[in-house]
C-alpha cells in the first residue's frame, strides 16, 4: 500500500500524496495487548508539514467547494464502498493498535461505512430556505456556504468513526478537511485516509497529519487560516483547544468527558438493567466517553440487582480482543492502563467497598488487562463518583426514590448520556424532563447513538453543539441571507 514504505513507517498524507515529514522523528505504535509488538512508526511531524497541509487545503478548498453537492456525494459514496471492502483489514489493524474485540472493530467499521453513505446522501438535500420579504419585487433567501478549511482532531478509543462523522459533514458541505489522530490510533486512520486516495478526491481537499498534539494540534488551534476546528477528547486539552480557536476569532466544536449514570428503578425488568449497565459500562474496556460508569439503584431490587450484575460479570472472559472467546479487550494504552489502576486505589481509600475484580490479569504477552470492577457503598463526594475513569469500572450507588436520583444522577460536572430502566411513565417523564444530558435513553445503556440524530453533551461534556445527523451541518457550514432584486 502506498501509505506506507517497507519498514511500515506510516506517511503523511498532502495535497494528493503520501509525504515524508520534515524531521526524522518517528513515534511507536504499538500493541496493547502485546507491548513488545510493533504495528508500525507514524511521524512527529512539525509546524512546517502542518503549513503545507493547510496550504494545500486552503487550495484544494477553492475548488471542492464549487464542485455540486451531487458531485461531492458521488466521491463519498467511493469512499464508502473501498472501506467496506477493506473492513476486515481496517478492523484488524484497530484491534491490533487500541485492543477492542474484533467484533467490536467490525462494527465501528461498519458504521463509519455507513457514516460516509448517510452524508454522501447530504449533498442531494436543501442548503437554505426562502424567507418572504417585504418587498414584493424582491426574492429573499438563506444559503449555507462551506466554512473553508477544518482541522479534525480525534482520539484513540473511536479510531474509525470519530473521524468519519467529523470528516464526511465537512467534506459534503464543501470543506477542505486535516485530520490529526491520536498518536495511539494512528495506524488505523492511516488505513482510512487509503481509503479516500483510492476514491480519487481532488488534490488538497483531504489532508493526514501525524505527530504530537502540541505541535499539530495545537498548530491547528493557533492557525489563522483554519477556519474551523472539531475535537473528540479530553476535558483539559479540548478547553484549551477551544480557548485557542476562540482568541483568534475561529468557530470550535468540542466533544470531551461523561460521567454517566444508569437509574435502575424498583418496577423495571432487573434482567434488562443488569445486561444494559455490563454493556454500556464494560463493553470497549469502559474506554467511552457514554459508558456507564454510575448506576444508580432503589433499594428496594438494590441487592437483587447487585447479585445478577456480579454474577454476569463473573463470566466476562478479559483477553486479546483478536481471540475469538474475548468479551473485554486490554486498557489501549500504558498510560490508560496506569490511570484506572489509580481511580481502584482511589476508590478504595475513600470508603467504597470492592466487591468485584480491581485486580491486573496476568499474561505471558505482558498486556494491559485489567479484571472489571465494581464498587459497592459508593457516595457522589467520591473521586470514582464524579471523576471519569475511562475504564471497566462500575459505581453502584443507592437510593430511595427516582427524584433523588435524578438529583444524584445531574450532581455531577458532566452531562453526556443518562439512561433510566422503568415501566413507571411519570418516572420517565420526570426523567426526560429534568435529567442535565445531551442524550437522554429510556431502557436502554447509556452508549451508543444513531448516526443520523444528533449527538452532544451539556455542561463540562461539550461546547453545545452537536455532531452527527443533520445538526451536524451548523458546525460545518455558515449562513448568508441573500437579497435579489431584478
Amino acid at each position: 500500500m502506498s501509505v506506507t514504505t517497507e519498514t511500515q513507517n506510516y506517511l503523511n498524507y498532502i495535497n494528493g500524496k503520501w509525504s515524508e515529514s520534515e524531521s526524522s522523528e518517528q513515534l511507536k505504535s504499538t500493541s496493547p495487548a502485546n507491548p513488545s509488538e510493533l504495528l508500525g512508526h507514524v511521524q512527529a511531524s512539525t509546524k512546517q508539514d502542518l503549513e503545507k497541509a493547510v496550504e494545500a487545503a486552503k487550495a484544494g478548498q477553492k475548488k471542492w467547494k464549487k464542485q455540486s453537492g451531487a458531485e461531492r456525494g458521488n466521491l463519498l459514496f467511493k469512499v464508502a464502498d473501498i472501506l467496506e471492502k477493506n473492513l476486515d483489514e481496517v478492523a484488524e489493524t484497530m484491534t491490533r493498535e487500541m485492543g477492542k474485540t474484533l467484533p467490536e472493530a467490525k462494527g465501528e467499521t461498519a458504521r463509519g461505512v455507513a457514516i460516509l453513505r448517510y452524508y454522501a446522501g447530504e449533498g442531494m438535500r436543501k442548503d437554505g430556505d426562502v424567507i418572504p420579504s417585504t418587498d414584493r419585487s424582491a426574492l429573499m433567501f438563506s444559503k449555507r456556504v462551506p466554512l473553508g478549511v477544518v482541522g479534525v482532531i480525534t482520539p484513540w478509543n473511536f479510531p474509525v468513526a470519530i473521524p468519519l462523522w467529523k470528516m464526511a459533514p465537512a467534506l459534503i458541505y464543501g470543506n477542505a478537511v486535516i485530520l490529526k489522530p491520536a498518536t495511539e490510533a494512528a495506524v488505523t486512520a492511516a488505513k482510512v485516509i487509503e481509503c479516500f486516495d483510492q476514491a480519487g478526491l481532488p488534490e488538497g481537499v483531504i489532508n493526514f497529519v501525524t505527530g504530537k498534539g502540541s505541535v499539530i494540534g495545537q498548530g491547528l488551534a493557533e492557525h489563522k487560516d483554519v477556519t474551523a476546528v472539531t475535537f473528540t477528547g479530553s476535558n483539559a486539552t479540548g478547553n484549551h483547544i477551544g480557548q485557542t480557536v476562540a482568541a483568534r476569532g475561529g468557530k470550535y466544536q468540542l466533544e470531551m468527558g461523561g460521567k454517566n449514570p444508569l437509574i435502575v428503578a424498583d418496577d423495571c425488568d432487573l434482567d434488562l438493567a443488569v445486561d444494559a449497565a455490563i454493556s454500556g459500562g464494560l463493553k470497549s474496556t469502559g474506554q467511552k466517553c457514554t459508558c456507564s460508569s454510575r448506576v444508580i439503584v432503589q433499594e428496594g431490587v438494590y441487592d437483587q440487582f447487585k447479585q445478577k450484575l456480579l454474577e454476569k460479570v463473573s463470566e466476562i472472559n478479559v483477553g486479546d480482543g483478536l481471540e475469538e472467546q474475548t468479551w473485554m479487550g486490554p486498557c489501549a494504552t500504558k498510560e490508560q492502563y496506569e490511570t484506572v489502576q489509580k481511580y481502584i486505589e482511589i476508590g478504595q481509600k475513600e470508603g467504597a467497598e470492592l466487591v468485584y475484580g480491581g485486580r491486573l490479569v496476568q499474561s505471558d504477552s505482558k498486556g494491559y488487562y485489567i479484571e472489571p470492577t465494581v464498587f459497592d457503598q459508593v457516595t457522589s463526594s467520591m473521586t470514582i463518583a464524579q471523576e471519569e475513569i475511562f475504564g471497566p469500572v462500575l459505581a453502584l450507588m443507592k437510593v430511595e426514590t427516582i427524584e433523588e436520583a435524578i438529583e444524584l444522577a445531574n450532581d455531577v460536572d458532566f452531562g453526556l448520556s443518562a439512561s433510566i430502566f422503568s415501566k413507571n411513565i411519570n418516572h420517565i417523564l420526570s426523567f426526560i424532563d429534568d435529567i442535565e444530558a445531551g442524550l437522554v435513553r429510556i431502557n436502554s445503556e447509556t452508549a451508543g447513538v444513531e448516526l443520523q440524530a444528533p449527538f452532544g453533551g451539556m455542561k463540562a461534556s461539550s461546547s453545545y453543539s452537536r455532531e452527527q445527523g443533520e445538526a451536524a451541518k451548523e458546525f460545518f457550514t455558515t449562513m448568508k441571507t441573500v437579497f435579489l432584486k431584478g
